[in-house]
């Protein structure tokens, strides 16, 4: 069944967190009206159950970087640890690919849970809170406040590795209180196809387009964004030495692939290594293991990359995810929905195509990365505010979200709270949204046109 325009309309202006201008600008001609286009609603198309359009390295690498990316790739970002070899004592999953699995390895949530599907096995000793479901996205639980009411943020893992087989004896301790849910968000795993690219854009490039406003559409849609240059790895409120430009995680938290790595292996799995060496759970008779337990030292003496190197390089060499048409081999339904995104002022945020300066990957050199994201951070009004600040992006500031890859993406927003696109899109107007304005553009479309802007999303 075909998607409704309005709800397409919908998804875009939450997906792209921009504003649009007040009057809708010489919008392409609609279809001739009749009774049952007035009674036509706009509708996600869906997911695409196609074969998947990403999970393969990126073209022009060389012998050597297609080999490291393979093995990167199988078996150490596909890898089920267990304690021996460093998960938790405290963790939200036992494997890399396990939470970035859809519509490949390196993707977000699949359609099961296997937080839920694989918690007798991988957590024995452990519940399943009600705040993941079957059905529902994988999830990582953050607190807004510490008990003394100061400013919290941090993750507090879901799962123990108490009750395993092979957890040390004596270990007991006990998953965290999450019954407090007024003091409780959620972040979904991102994407990581074509994050070599990413890493690749120079700040020069992206300040120079945030500060760009062709046609004057950002300052008619009150579109501001701004950089969140007060955090590398993960440190919440300090501010980078070299001042550069962070990109990765919802929050533009992270600088580099290397952090981004490192912060996650130790974070949601558990594992210390040489980026983030130290336990997070001080208990001694569950914190055994000497560590970092993953080290680059006994990599280069084994002639074998780290397991954080490993991860770096798989994102490092994964292509970005491919549309399923280009240009005029698209519809005209997607054609007009591409012209729609741009009229409309979604594009002023998830600015379509940024350049790649001089890399020492070949294959990375000055590249145009199709990835709908400006990397700055925008206000996104009450609705989606999170009470979290990350670095400089407060508690209602978020990335814009990169949309290639949107045709194979189950969950929308940080938290996943929704599959429909056009929810999506919605969720991003309230109370000091920059998106508001794009929003009431949305709106004002016909659900004919709602529905091209939504099959537009949805071919990427």
């Amino acid at each position: 069944m075909p998607v409704t325009r309005r709800f397409f309309t919908k998804l875009l202006a939450l997906l792209t967190g921009v504003v649009l201008t007040t009057q809708v600008p010489d919008l392409p001609s609609q279809t001739t009206t009749t009774t049952s286009a007035r009674n036509f609603v706009a509708k996600d198309p869906g997911v695409r159950r196609t074969a998947p359009a990403a999970g393969l390295p990126i073209a022009g690498l060389t012998s050597a970087e297609l080999s490291f990316f393979r093995l990167s790739a199988t078996p150490i970002f596909s890898e089920v640890d267990s304690v021996v070899n460093g998960l938790g004592p405290r963790f939200n999953f036992n494997s890399c690919a396990g939470c970035h699995a859809y519509p490949a390895a390196g993707g977000s949530s699949p359609f099961v849970n296997p937080e839920v599907t694989q918690a007798a096995a991988m957590a024995p000793g452990n519940t399943i809170p009600a705040f993941l479901s079957h059905y529902g996205p994988i999830r990582e639980v953050r607190f807004i406040n510490n008990p003394d009411g100061t400013p919290d943020g941090g993750v507090h893992d879901i799962f123990t590795i108490t009750g395993r087989a092979d957890s040390p004896s004596g270990c007991a301790i006990e998953q965290p209180d999450f019954s407090d849910t007024s003091n409780i968000i959620f972040r979904i795993p991102t994407p990581v196809f074509g994050d070599g690219l990413i890493e690749e854009i120079s700040d020069a490039t992206i300040r120079a387009n945030l500060a760009a406003d062709p046609g004057g559409q950002k300052a008619q849609n009150g579109i501001q964004g701004h950089f969140n240059v007060g955090s590398v790895g993960g440190t919440v409120n300090t501010n980078p030495n070299d001042g550069g430009i962070t990109r990765f995680g919802w929050k533009a938290q992270n600088k580099s692939l290397t952090v981004f790595a490192g912060e996650a292996y130790n974070v949601e799995m558990g594992v210390t290594n040489e980026v983030f060496p130290n336990e997070r759970e001080d208990d001694p008779n569950c914190a055994t293991n000497a560590t970092p337990e993953s080290d680059a030292s006994f990599a280069i003496a084994a002639i074998s990359p780290s397991d954080v190197a490993a991860f770096r390089s798989f994102m490092r060499f994964l292509a970005p995810p491919l549309p399923s048409c280009t240009g005029t081999s698209c519809s005209p339904s997607i054609q007009n929905g591409h012209l729609l995104a741009s009229q409309i002022g979604c594009l002023t945020c998830h600015t379509e195509t940024l350049t790649t300066g001089l890399s020492s990957t070949p294959a990375l050199s000055y590249q145009n990365v199709n990835l709908f994201s400006d990397l700055a951070v925008h206000h996104m009004g009450s609705n989606l505010s999170d009470g979290v600040t990350q670095g400089n992006a407060g508690p209602d500031e978020f990335r814009s979200a990169p949309l290639w890859g949107l045709g194979q993406r189950i969950f929308f927003l940080h938290d996943g709270r929704t599959s429909d696109m056009i929810q999506a899109i919605l969720a991003h107007q309230s109370s000091g949204s920059e998106a508001n304005q794009v929003i009431a553009n949305f709106k004002s479309l016909s659900a004919s046109q709602q529905q091209d802007l939504l099959n537009f999303l949805r071919s990427l």
